[in-house]
């Protein structure tokens, strides 16, 4: 962090309630629907400084890497794109959704959110015409980087412990991916999507 960067303990009627240092009862999670944890170890609450450091673009939207052309974009049209591949893993499919304009949920002209529900039921219907996928999640966190992002998550048929929140965690967890198959099931995507508009792996086009 820099050294011209003051943080400061929140202080509103929330923070003040909380116990700092000490870790909390995560047993909640052993009893959630999914089912997949066994047990769960927290880590100690840490503080809670404010001003909170600025997001990746969010100083300087020229840092933006939601803006910068990425060889990982399996499809774009006019207005949106879709991401994934960066490391191999074991769910069937990630996708990061983002505007290829530098827009914020709250800023978001209401022509580019308008499309936003179409492109997720059509992202949803493509990810499931994976082999052995039988749902899509989506989830939206936004603490990384200011640019309007959302997630697609492949959770596979039959799968009930990855039902809900807990599935991006198995990513992680079951045996990664082979390269071809990740590669098939990306194919999958954005052909999926591209037959419905915009273009399939864009930067292949250009190289």
């Amino acid at each position: 962090m820099n050294a011209d960067f003051d943080q400061h303990p929140a202080d509103t009627p929330f923070h003040r309630r909380l116990v700092y240092g000490e870790r909390p009862d995560g047993s909640w999670m052993t009893r959630g629907p999914a089912n997949a944890f066994e047990s769960v170890v927290m880590r100690p609450l840490d503080p809670m400084l404010v001003p909170e450091r600025p997001r990746q673009g969010e100083l300087d939207p020229q840092e933006c890497g939601h803006c910068a052309p990425d060889p990982h974009t399996i499809w774009r049209d006019d207005v949106w794109q879709v991401r994934g591949g960066w490391e191999p893993g074991g769910l069937p499919f990630i996708g990061a959704i983002s505007p290829r304009a530098h827009w914020l949920l709250e800023d978001a002209p209401v022509a580019v959110l308008a499309g936003l529900g179409p492109l997720m039921q059509r992202i949803s219907e493509a990810v499931k015409s994976i082999p052995g996928v039988a749902r899509c999640h989506f989830s939206r966190f936004n603490d990384g980087s200011a640019h309007l992002h959302l997630w697609a998550f492949a959770r596979p048929a039959g799968m009930m412990q990855g039902r809900g929140s807990v599935l991006p965690y198995w990513d992680g967890m079951l045996p990664e991916m082979p390269a071809d198959m990740t590669e098939e099931f990306f194919e999958i995507v954005a052909t999926s999507l591209a037959s419905g508009g915009g273009t399939a792996f864009p930067e292949r086009e250009q190289a």
